[in-house]
């Protein structure tokens, strides 16, 4: 069984919610022109680097779950 191919990744949608130091993003992917499928990710701001990087989801405060419902109705439309 092969592994996955990030060339056979498609971003069919994105869009995002910054905060001061982390953000929150939900995307419509497709694998190979398979069923698109939502993906939410966060990302955490490197204090030492400015640069973003992957964080695990985790626990999100209140303002976080009310904007990741908003981005999600906004990206379920490209389902």
């Amino acid at each position: 069984m092969a592994g996955f191919d990030k060339s056979l990744d498609k971003e069919i949608f994105s869009t995002q919610k910054e905060y001061e130091t982390s953000k929150l993003i939900v995307s419509i992917m497709s694998y190979n022109e398979g069923e698109k499928k939502l993906q939410i990710s966060k990302e955490n701001l490197d204090m030492n680097s400015g640069e973003w990087r992957w964080g695990k989801l985790g626990r999100l405060r209140k303002e976080e779950v009310e904007d990741l419902q908003k981005l999600m109705e906004e990206a379920k439309e490209h389902l």
